[in-house]
């Protein structure tokens, strides 16, 4: 607590920490810090050529549930939910929900690696109006006769915080496919009555209608749009470890 910092380096894409700074020979304290990690501190001993080597530092995970262990995930959809929320004229919201989906996720060793797809029937939308959903089926939404499937696939993940990530992947909807970030919650794996282990998982993300062409936009009185021109996302998702559900 009575020190200096010295010199501050970041890792590279390997964990690999190299510097050319000089620094004068003698022993220094090392503090090994990451996003969602306690940070470590060892003791290095700078020689008179000005090298050093603290070897390898594993870092723990700053509380929060254990990791799946790595390997392929089914998504459960019998035990998840993907919905939407989208606001209605200016004062309320109309809540949605897709009834028909499929997903993976693979967990890899190095986690940054882990990768998610999913598949989402278009025409299972429900939001408990049937006239509402026929419109939003149509050509004015998703076009579902001309776009049967919404599909999401990540391309890489970044941690946020403890058991949070920040998901980049692109989404697929009417033939447009466009960047979209999943804000992710791990909430921890557990085993379940049926011999197998699950995983759940909790993720969110904002879009805008007009980025996937849904540029429907009835006005009512005073110029309120009757729908808001974003859509948030909500996903609440299970995913079974292995390659099947369980009966499949």
């Amino acid at each position: 607590m009575t020190g200096a910092q010295v010199l501050r380096v970041d890792a590279d894409a390997e964990g690999a920490v190299r510097d050319a700074t000089a620094l004068a020979a003698g022993p220094y304290t090392v503090i090994v810090t990451a996003v969602g990690y306690a940070p470590a501190a060892a003791t290095a001993l700078v020689t008179a050529s000005g090298r050093a080597d603290v070897g390898e530092v594993v870092l723990a995970r700053a509380g929060g549930a254990e990791l799946p262990p790595a390997g392929p995930w089914t998504v459960d959809p019998a035990h998840s939910s993907v919905g939407a929320v989208a606001q209605h004229l200016g004062i309320s919201s109309v809540h949605g929900r897709f009834t028909e989906f499929s997903g993976r996720v693979e967990v890899a060793d190095d986690l940054a690696k882990s990768r998610v797809e999913a598949v989402i029937r278009a025409d299972s939308i429900d939001t408990g109006n049937g006239l509402r959903d026929e419109h939003l089926k149509g050509a004015d939404f998703l076009d579902v006769a001309a776009y049967p499937e919404i599909t999401y696939r990540s391309m890489d993940l970044e941690p946020a915080g403890a058991d949070r990530w920040t998901v980049r992947g692109e989404l697929a909807m009417r033939g447009v496919v466009r960047p979209v970030d999943l804000d992710l919650i791990y909430l921890g794996t557990g085993a379940d009555p049926w011999g197998g282990t699950r995983a759940a998982f909790r993720a969110t993300a904002e879009l805008r209608r007009e980025d996937f062409a849904m540029n429907y936009n009835q006005v009512v009185r005073a110029g309120i749009a009757a729908i808001g021109t974003t859509l948030r996302v909500e996903l609440d998702i299970q995913a079974v470890r292995g390659e099947e559900l369980p009966g499949a």
